[in-house]
């Protein structure tokens, strides 16, 4: 199921340091960053996968993320780099409603794979 874990962060003079360390339950295989969403109207994701579980963090901007585990439907709000959303495999999820200064970072615990997609929504 998805949950939030926060993201610690140390603010001085110099600014704020945010440490992602042991907040993912998983080991990194591959980051990427979504940004420039022209419009907030714009839905990305439509998917699930087989094996590869995510974390994700607004680190500028904001945006929602929908999701569906096959039993419970959520939405989470992503405002605040503290906030980081795991994803289980499960997790039929669509990102939307990006602010024009958005940049979502993702976390996958594995590479690229095209077929470990599932497009295909739970009914």
């Amino acid at each position: 199921m998805a949950h939030l874990v926060h993201i610690k962060s140390h603010q001085d003079s110099r600014g704020q340091l945010s440490v992602v360390q042991d907040e993912i339950p998983f080991e990194i295989k591959r980051s990427y960053f979504i940004q420039q969403v022209p419009s907030s109207d714009i839905v990305r994701g439509g998917h699930r996968h087989h094996h590869s579980t995510q974390a994700l963090i607004c680190i500028a901007g904001s945006c929602e993320i929908y999701n569906h585990d096959g039993e419970k439907e959520e939405r989470f709000i992503l405002d605040h780099p503290s906030k980081c959303l795991i994803l289980e495999p499960k997790d039929w999820h669509t990102m939307q409603k990006f602010t024009k200064d958005a940049i979502l970072l993702v976390y996958a615990s594995t590479k690229y794979d095209v077929n470990d997609y599932i497009d295909e929504p739970y009914s």
